[in-house]
C-alpha cells in the first residue's frame, strides 16, 4: 500500500473537533471527534456510593461505560451492553484510572459515561480522550492528562489513525489502539489486533506518541478557554459550563 484511501500521509490525524460543557446536568462533559467518529463523554460524581458495602474507605470507585448508538454505524447495532462494549469499558477505566487522584474521595464513586453517536473506526480511543476532557471539566483532581489514538498496519505500511476502509483493507490490517499521558509520556493503553514485528510495533509507538500530542494540544486549548473564561462568566451569570470548543488535524 502506498497512498491511504483519504489522501492523509502515513503520520497524518484525521480533522479533530473538541467542544466541553455539551451535556448541561452532568459535573464535566466533553465532546471529541476525529474525522467521521464523534464520541460525547458525561462524568457525574464524586458522589456518594451506593450500596455502602461497595464504598472504599481509602479512595474513589471510577466507573467506566461505553457503548455506541444504535445509529452510530451503517448496519443498525442492537442496542444494549455487548461484550465488546463491557471489554472497552473496562480498558477505558484502566486507562484513566492512573491519572486521576482517587484518593482524594473515599467512599464515592465517579462514573463516566461514553456515547458514540457515529463511527468510523477509533472510537475506544475517541471515547477515552472525551472521557479525560470531561473528568477535567468536572474540576476531578488528575496527575495529567490523557489521549488515545490508533495506529495500524496496513500491507507494510504503519500509518496513524485508522479508517474504517483502512481497517477492512483486503490484504488484512493491525490495529493498535494506545493512550499516553500528557506529561510522564506512559502508555496506560495498548491492545493489538492482528500480528506486527517488534521494529512495526515500535514504528507505531513512535506515531502513536506524535498523534497523542497533537492531541493534547486541542485538549488543553479547549480546558484553559473555560478557566480563562471563568472569571467573566461568575461576574455575568452564565454558567461556567458553556460549551467551548476547538479543532485541529487535517483540513
Amino acid at each position: 500500500m502506498t497512498n491511504r484511501p483519504d489522501g492523509r500521509k502515513a503520520d497524518e490525524l484525521r480533522k479533530m473537533h473538541a467542544k466541553v460543557g455539551v451535556i448541561k446536568r452532568a459535573d464535566g462533559s466533553a465532546l471529541f471527534q476525529i474525522g467521521d467518529t464523534i464520541a460525547i463523554a458525561a462524568v457525574y460524581g464524586p458522589r456518594e456510593l451506593h450500596p455502602r458495602f461497595l464504598q472504599n474507605p481509602e479512595k474513589a470507585v471510577l466507573r467506566c461505560h461505553y457503548d455506541m448508538a444504535s445509529f452510530s454505524v451503517t448496519e443498525r447495532k442492537k442496542p444494549g451492553p455487548s461484550r465488546r462494549s463491557v471489554e472497552i469499558s473496562l480498558v477505558t477505566q484502566k486507562a484513566l484510572g492512573s491519572v486521576v487522584d482517587l484518593k482524594l474521595f473515599p467512599n464515592t464513586v465517579i462514573d463516566v459515561f461514553i456515547q458514540i453517536i457515529q463511527a468510523n473506526a477509533g472510537t475506544r480511543c475517541a471515547g477515552i480522550t472525551a472521557a479525560a476532557m470531561a473528568l477535567a471539566h468536572a474540576g476531578v483532581s488528575m496527575k495529567e492528562m490523557v489521549a488515545a489514538i490508533s495506529v495500524g498496519k496496513i500491507g507494510d505500511k504503519v500509518v496513524l489513525d485508522l479508517t474504517k476502509e483502512e481497517e477492512d483493507f483486503e490484504s488484512g490490517a493491525s490495529d493498535i489502539p494506545v493512550a499516553i499521558t500528557s506529561y510522564d509520556k506512559s502508555v496506560t493503553l495498548l491492545q493489538l489486533d492482528g500480528e506486527v514485528t517488534r521494529k512495526e510495533l515500535s514504528e507505531a509507538l513512535k506515531l502513536a506518541l506524535k498523534g497523542c500530542n497533537e492531541i493534547f494540544k486541542i485538549q488543553e486549548k479547549v480546558l484553559k478557554e473555560v478557566y480563562t473564561q471563568q472569571p467573566f462568566l461568575e461576574k455575568s451569570g452564565v454558567s461556567q459550563k458553556q460549551p467551548l470548543a476547538a479543532s485541529g488535524g487535517k483540513k
